[in-house]
């Protein structure tokens, strides 16, 4: 089962001031791809004294800590993904830049020494674009 990401900052001893709580609850939840915009704008509306700029170094840090994903997924602004414990894909739609997780079966294929081109690889990714039913129309 999926801990949320409170619960894993808890479990792992990060020092969770009242700020740090609340971009971590914004963060909370399934399929959550949010903007550091996004992610400002739902922290403010829990703890209106909260900086952008504490925001932005709270994002930069629980990215450092591998607690969450750093994805530029359509090329308009990095957002952040808080699901680290299970491998999976995105669905992107072109227009609205709406985001899914999207689990899969397979794995994704391993890069023979060749193509690796020396590197270590840390992780993979997938990203599936389309267009929502909103925007379909």
């Amino acid at each position: 089962m999926n801990s949320s990401l409170l619960d894993r900052l808890r479990d792992r001893g990060y020092r969770l001031t009242s700020q740090r709580r609340v971009v971590a609850e914004v963060l909370d939840g399934d399929h959550i791809h949010m903007t550091a915009d996004e992610v400002l704008e739902g922290a403010v509306s829990r703890l209106p004294e909260i900086s952008r700029a504490t925001v932005y170094n709270t994002l930069r840090e629980l990215t450092e800590l591998g607690e969450i994903l750093e994805l530029n997924l359509d090329g308009r602004s990095k957002r952040y993904d808080p699901n680290v414990t299970r491998a999976h894909h995105h669905l992107v739609c072109d227009r609205c830049g709406l985001v899914f997780d999207v689990q899969f079966e397979v794995e994704v294929p391993s890069l023979g020494l060749a193509e690796k081109h020396g590197m270590s690889i840390r992780r993979s990714e997938i990203v599936h674009h389309g267009t929502c039913r909103t925007c379909t129309g």
